[in-house]
């Protein structure tokens, strides 16, 4: 890649940091040998400045999912209902009035085709909404219940259809935990973030652990009991420069065997209010050619986004990371938008 990008990264980042809404952010960009490197902070946010990763947690959970089936303690294959009693599972997804709770695949959950709704976005009384005007713990059996009130979407595994939904990896980090005979922090630590060497990457476990604040518009929101709670789907706090050890490991082969993407780049189009986003096997796909920069086919990002702003995102056809946060909880569309900008600046 052409060395002198740096000068248009950094035309794009500070376009974006004169926003409005941004009150701080950090963008880190490599490639995989670390020969071009490239980071600029705004607002008093540096590469070693703690960031909430929210959703890119997801990769996290996708990455111990993969290592356990790597180690022969699970399989995609596997039902749920070999993992979390009957109990738990009733109910959950009841649609046109059959149950499937019981023929739910870890596939299902991963590749976000189980049509469970989420409640963190859904209705007007949306966890999302509860947020902004409060903290709040809420355990696994909560977030089951407020799941079981809401309608599934669609049958599992509906041709052409898939739905985020934080439920699913929720249900995955149970999983997690049975498998490993670990809480999940410890099995993040025991099967991530030790091998790695990540000493800033951590699962906060309660308000005693550090958690960053998020802005939502002006408002500066601190919500370490509701971020505690959010666990397997989006809890997770580390750095811009741990966060690039981490992506890079995920792609790259270091966490697990990286031929088991041939079987995860399926991907389906999400619901309408996620954009441009595809979903794969635990990632996200964005395409930067088609409809929105039509006779520009550049490929695609793969990684993940978060509400809060964060973004973890890998550029195969230029070699290139990029990772960051805009730390904005009002437009979670930000993180997407900039990460397209930096690379369709790539020539």
């Amino acid at each position: 890649m052409d060395i002198n990008k740096a000068p248009k990264f950094e035309k794009i980042f500070n376009k974006t940091m004169n926003s409005k809404l941004i009150h701080e952010g950090i963008v880190y960009i490599e490639d995989t040998n670390g020969d071009f490197s490239w980071c600029k902070g705004y607002g008093g946010k540096e590469i070693d400045s703690s960031l909430l990763m929210a959703s890119i947690t997801k990769l996290f959970t996708t990455a111990c999912i993969l290592i356990l089936q790597e180690q022969g303690r699970l399989s995609l294959n596997n039902k749920i209902s070999e993992f979390i009693d009957k109990d738990t599972l009733s109910g959950l997804h009841i649609y046109k009035s059959k149950e499937y709770s019981f023929e739910l695949f870890i596939s299902d959950l991963l590749f976000q085709v189980s049509g469970l709704p989420d409640k963190f976005e859904e209705k007007k009384n949306s966890t999302k909404r509860k947020v902004i005007n409060q903290d709040f713990p809420f355990s696994f059996g909560e977030l089951l219940h407020w799941t079981k009130e809401l309608k599934p979407h669609f049958a599992p595994r509906t041709k052409g259809k898939a739905y985020y939904s934080d439920i699913n990896f929720d249900l995955l980090g149970e999983i997690i935990e049975k498998v490993n005979g670990t809480t999940l922090a410890e099995a993040y630590q025991q099967l991530i973030f030790i091998p790695l060497r990540l000493e800033h990457t951590y699962l906060p476990q309660s308000e005693e652990d550090f958690v960053p604040n998020i802005y939502y518009k002006d408002q500066v929101l601190k919500r370490p009991k509701f971020i505690c709670s959010c666990r397997a789907s989006g809890g997770a706090v580390t750095t811009a420069r741990e966060m690039m050890i981490f992506i890079k490991a995920f792609y790259g082969g270091k966490l697990f065997n990286k031929e088991i993407f041939d079987a995860l780049t399926y991907y389906k189009k999400l619901q309408i209010t996620m954009g441009p986003i595809c979903y794969g096997g635990g990632f996200m796909r964005i395409a930067l050619g088609g409809l929105l920069m039509p006779f520009m086919e550049k490929g695609d990002l793969l990684g993940h986004s978060g509400s809060t702003g964060s973004f973890a995102f890998y550029y195969p056809q230029k070699d290139l990371f990029f990772v960051g946060d805009v730390n904005q909880f009002a437009n979670p569309a930000l993180p997407i938008r900039l990460s397209m900008q930096l690379a369709t600046g790539v020539k």
